[in-house]
């Protein structure tokens, strides 16, 4: 080959490239608002000034271009985690990680560099596809694990690096959700907050962790005669989108799982997306009268911190729970996904609330409680993905690798 025809190949690659990352960059931006779902080829490509056909020469499917927006964001958390282990010591690098994520969330917001891709429609994708990202995400969590693999953290098993993993990554990703609230002005102002939360916990001087033995059974009404086939209906509903997705979660599925006609789905919901919805309140109105309960049994904020927390985990490990992830909120309509936005941010609020009140009273440190509260809330929801991501766990270690961390900081022993 020639000097001229190897410096035309090399532009033409070059051109390929740029206009391959095109694409994936317009993908990423509508993944985000309308999911897997509602990404098709040719608004990706009336975004980049082509025609759909043009865009199938660098993806043949819309599969495939979502596996690449994931591969993408993989890839560029990656970086951030490669460099954030160049520190020895671990609360460094938990500080580093989340320092070097939010500078790359500012540049993203200031177009200074391309959208990321939110992981949490992920698992909506169908194998082969699935099987290619989650391979790729499972290597990314095992480095996110080696964060806590220090001389300072000699104490903790796999185990419990694995769970603190799994906590720091549902605060990085959740944390794009509620950064919207910030100017990027604040954004450093958020990072010192963050890490004072993660590195020292909420217990006020002379507080520390117990255990809290709650009664769900007291807490929650049972199902009546009436209500037990809905509530059956939104138990399965829900474990399965969890499990794979809005999209994943068919009405075939639910109706199988349930051994139920696909006539008896529809008899209880008019479509999938109300489902979602009637799902979500369900999660939510759940989460409000647990609130209520325990924010009535005591007047200590420390006290109540530790039972909503204890109370909360407990029923996303019990036959009644889980709760929704908050991940399936990218697969609704936009009209409905902010209605139950602002649903979890009132629920959110209530936690900030009793923060604010410890902070008062002196039994909860001086942190951030809006952030606080978020954060908390991130964890609860992790925790019903324990078995995931924290083999070998049992539901009753929840506690002791969830709430204990959360609550403590994630470097208490």
């Amino acid at each position: 080959m020639s000097g001229s025809d190897k410096a035309g190949k090399s532009a033409g690659d070059t051109k390929y490239a740029r206009k391959q990352q095109a694409i994936v960059a317009a993908a990423s931006e509508i993944l985000n608002r309308d999911g897997v779902k509602g990404m098709t080829l040719a608004n990706v490509a009336s975004r980049v000034g082509l025609i759909t056909t043009s865009v199938t020469y660098y993806f043949r499917k819309k599969e495939d271009l979502a596996v690449a927006c994931f591969l993408d964001a993989i890839a560029r958390v990656d970086a951030v985690v490669d460099a954030a282990l160049q520190e020895t010591d671990a609360r460094v690098r938990v500080q580093r990680l989340l320092q070097l994520w939010l500078e790359l969330r500012r540049r993203v917001l200031a177009g200074e560099e391309p959208p990321i891709a939110l992981f949490g429609d992920m698992r909506t994708l169908q194998k082969p596809q699935r099987t290619v990202v989650s391979d790729a995400y499972r290597r990314f969590f095992a480095k996110l694990c080696a964060l806590f693999e220090a001389p300072d953290c000699d104490w903790m098993t796999p185990t419990q690096r694995a769970a603190r993993a799994h906590i720091l990554s549902e605060q990085v990703f959740w944390a794009v959700i509620w950064l919207r609230r910030y100017d990027t002005d604040d954004f450093e102002r958020a990072h010192a907050r963050m890490c004072d939360i993660l590195l020292h916990g909420f217990a006020g001087p002379g507080r520390a962790w117990q255990p809290v033995q709650v009664s769900l059974d007291e807490m929650l009404p049972p199902a009546t005669q009436t209500t037990a086939a809905q509530e059956t209906f939104l138990i399965a509903a829900t474990r399965l989108i969890n499990e794979r997705g809005y999209r994943g979660a068919s009405v075939e599925k639910i109706s199988e799982r349930l051994n139920v006609t696909k006539g008896s789905f529809y008899y209880h919901h008019d479509a999938k997306d109300d489902l979602v919805v009637a799902c979500f309140k369900r999660s939510f109105d759940t989460m409000r009268l647990i609130q209520r309960t325990v924010l009535a049994q005591s007047n200590d904020q420390w006290q109540q911190l530790m039972t909503l927390a204890a109370a909360l985990i407990g029923y996303q490990m019990s036959d009644r729970g889980p709760l929704l992830r908050t991940s399936a909120l990218v697969a609704l309509p936009i009209s409905m996904r902010q209605e139950m936005i602002e649903a979890y941010g009132r629920v959110s609020n209530r936690f900030a609330g009793v923060i604010v009140d410890g902070i008062t009273a002196g039994s909860i440190r001086a942190v951030d409680p809006m952030i606080g509260a978020q954060m908390l809330s991130a964890t609860l929801n992790a925790s019903a993905e324990y078995r995931w991501w924290v083999p070998g766990a049992t539901g009753e270690q929840t506690h002791e690798l969830y709430e204990k961390p959360m609550l403590m900081g994630l470097f208490a022993e």
